[in-house]
């Protein structure tokens, strides 16, 4: 410990905090925006300067360390004006178009601005010289980046994916896809990380609202939604509503107002996709080939997979995501059943994700003969619509989904989470191989928001040693050890994004580990009050089989449920023509 005085008080600290972190201790909030703790840790921004006594320049809190009798002074007139000036020379940079930018009201500058009295900028406007790129899901805007670094961070040392960099120096900094190739042509994989952790509009997602509100007024589409899994966890947030706050009924509610014909849920096809995938592991288990198994329901874990470790591809689970089994059902089975033609159905889907709008994409999705999926909002996006409808999302009252494809039981809802997919299988996975009825139901060894976990589960005598992981950083780290053989598992479930579904790059902002578990405890009560906790009792998935697929693993099953994978080598490309 180190005897510090922070204006004028004593305190006792750490030796190796900082500045800024024992100010916190004190209960006095510095403003930042380049700091993103324990990721990026830069000083680039200088609004977090304070004064120490005997420095003849300003320190920067978040990197400057304490030590023994040091004097902080954090709200001087000569602090003040420094991070005024460092804010103003930040915004001559910034493309100041508040009331339309998506971020406006959920701004970290905006609220930076507006913490230090900044009401004009002294310096001249300085334009970015560099084009938007809104070539893929993920848009980004170099007129309103701040250069705060925090996306390079997130993507290279979370994500370890490294499709972001910084280039050049001065004013033609540049922070952008590497090479000066566009996003697309990189290889990111869309998780929207980025997104979550950038403190300005600088990257966002695709705004595909308008095509809906088409879709909904046009007379010749029959418009069906699906929601997935996390959202309703989520969607209350962005209506002033606590974190975790369940709202399934209310997002019923809504969508029916908005218009849309038939409201399904997204957990239907994650009990589909359990039935489908257990079946598929079991059988490679007995068999001792393709192990271990991975999941694949995380489109941007896919593409991960396809970029960094393509000799893995056959050990991917062939299943489709519950978003696209949807898909395929919607234009299949829902349009024999109610008579539609599937060319006049438009399936938009609500996802917590940025992926997803490229997962829908992926050309060889199209069982159904064209696209399964047509649009995918994300959760962030559709809240965008229901307040631009005027609807009173706060005080709505509950209504449900449609059947068939509204049904679920619990292990469905747990899909949203990580290591949620995990004990969905496993539940079902028991029963099937072991014949017998499974009474405790909850794997809590693969819950919870540690990187990595690994479990070892007694199925009849039969030992399954089974896998999570959680952010690609992390995913990566598991993958070298199977690579290495350094660990013996049967089945592994990555998630690209921290927490899984619950903090997907479509959620709202800001997203940190005590929201991921609100939101992660929301879907677990809500998997613990479910009268059907087994993806394969639920009765509507029983009677599709029974109706229309013959039994998991069939022809027909094959063809509108499971797909395949290709060996990316566009980051080889890429760097090749450089």
């Amino acid at each position: 410990m180190v005897n510090i005085k922070i204006d004028g008080k004593e305190y006792q600290v750490p030796r190796d905090t900082t500045i800024l972190k024992a100010c916190e201790a004190a209960s006095i909030d510095i403003p930042t925006l380049c700091y993103l703790e324990g990721i990026s840790e830069e000083g680039s921004c200088g609004v977090c300067v304070v004064e120490v006594k005997g420095t003849r320049t300003l320190q920067r809190s978040c990197i400057t360390k304490v030590r023994e009798g040091m004097e902080i002074f954090t709200n001087t007139p000569t602090v003040r004006e420094a991070r005024k000036v460092n804010l103003e020379l930040t915004l001559a940079h910034h493309d100041i178009a508040c009331p339309t930018c998506v971020r406006d009201g959920n701004c970290e500058l905006q609220d930076v601005a507006n913490r230090l009295g900044v009401k004009e900028v002294s310096f001249d406007k300085i334009p970015s010289p560099y084009e938007k790129d809104d070539s893929g899901p993920i848009v980004r805007d170099p007129g309103k980046c701040i250069y705060c670094r925090r996306c390079v961070s997130v993507c290279e040392e979370v994500q370890s994916v490294n499709a972001l960099t910084v280039a050049n120096r001065g004013i033609k900094t540049y922070i952008g896809a590497p090479f000066g190739n566009l996003l697309i042509d990189t290889p990111c994989v869309n998780c929207g990380q980025c997104i979550m952790d950038c403190p300005t509009g600088a990257l966002t997602e695709r705004d595909d609202t308008e095509r809906v509100w088409n879709a909904l007024a046009s007379p010749d589409k029959y418009v069906v939604v699906s929601t997935a899994p996390a959202i309703r966890a989520s969607m209350g947030e962005l209506f002033g509503l606590p974190a975790g706050t369940f709202v399934r009924g209310k997002v019923a509610t809504a969508l029916k107002m908005l218009g849309f014909k038939k409201i399904f849920d997204t957990n239907f096809t994650a009990d589909l996709t359990i039935v489908e995938e257990a079946t598929e592991v079991i059988e490679r288990i007995k068999n001792n080939e393709k192990i271990p198994t991975f999941t694949s329901c995380c489109p941007a874990w896919i593409k991960y997979l396809e970029e960094y470790y393509p000799e893995f591809i056959p050990n991917l689970s062939t299943c489709k995501s519950p978003q696209q089994m949807m898909g395929a059902l919607v234009k299949t089975y829902f349009a024999e059943k109610a008579g539609i033609p599937k060319e006049k159905i438009f399936h938009v889907s609500v996802m917590p994700c940025t992926a997803k709008k490229y997962e829908a994409d992926r050309p060889e999705i199209n069982s159904s003969g064209i696209k399964d999926v047509d649009v995918v909002l994300t959760t962030r996006e559709m809240g965008r619509m229901i307040k631009q409808a005027g609807i009173d999302f706060v005080n709505l009252p509950d209504s449900d989904y449609d059947i068939p494809l509204g049904e679920y039981s619990g292990a469905g809802t747990i899909f949203g989470a990580t290591g949620g997919v995990m004990e969905s299988a496993l539940r079902s996975a028991y029963e099937m191989l072991s014949g017998k009825t499974l009474t405790d139901v909850e794997f809590k060894s693969v819950r919870f928001l540690e990187g990595v976990k690994f479990a070892e589960v007694d199925i009849d005598g039969s030992k399954i040693r089974v896998g999570v992981a959680h952010s690609l950083g992390k995913a990566k780290e598991l993958m070298d050890m199977v690579k290495a053989g350094e660990v013996k598992i049967h089945f592994i479930e990555v998630m690209a994004c921290k927490g899984g579904c619950i903090g997907g790059g479509g959620q709202p902002i800001p997203t940190t580990d005590e929201i991921r578990l609100k939101r992660s405890n929301a879907l677990y009560k809500d998997d613990e009050e479910r009268k059907i906790r087994k993806s394969h009792e639920n009765p509507y998935i029983k009677k599709l089989y029974e109706e229309y697929l013959g039994k998991p693993g069939s022809e027909k099953a094959h063809h509108l449920l499971h797909t395949h994978y290709v060996k990316r080598e566009l980051w080889e490309k890429v760097k090749s023509n450089v």
